[in-house]
């Protein structure tokens, strides 16, 4: 799968802003076939980041959700400066 394929969109609700500011977490929708490893990969390498862990749920609307954390050292801030959410 390529990156278009796999991360659909960030999430930007007040949820997840509340995440991104106190957990450093980002939150996107992506493919239901994508595996927490090509998520992890996908972040590692469009954002230059380090990925401690990635969660993924299925929404009662049939989308696949998932919470991405960052190492400490990096800030998802700055990420979601980048992608326009902050």
């Amino acid at each position: 799968m390529s990156s278009e394929e796999i991360l659909i969109r960030p999430l930007s609700t007040e949820k997840v802003l509340f995440k991104i500011e106190r957990e450093n977490v980002i939150v996107f929708v992506v493919n239901r076939k994508a595996t927490k490893h090509q998520i992890r990969r996908e972040i590692e390498g469009l954002f230059n980041v380090k990925v401690e862990k990635v969660n993924t749920h299925i929404t009662p609307r049939g989308e696949k959700v998932a919470y991405i954390k960052l190492k400490p050292e990096y800030s998802a801030s700055e990420v979601a400066t980048k992608l326009g959410i902050l």
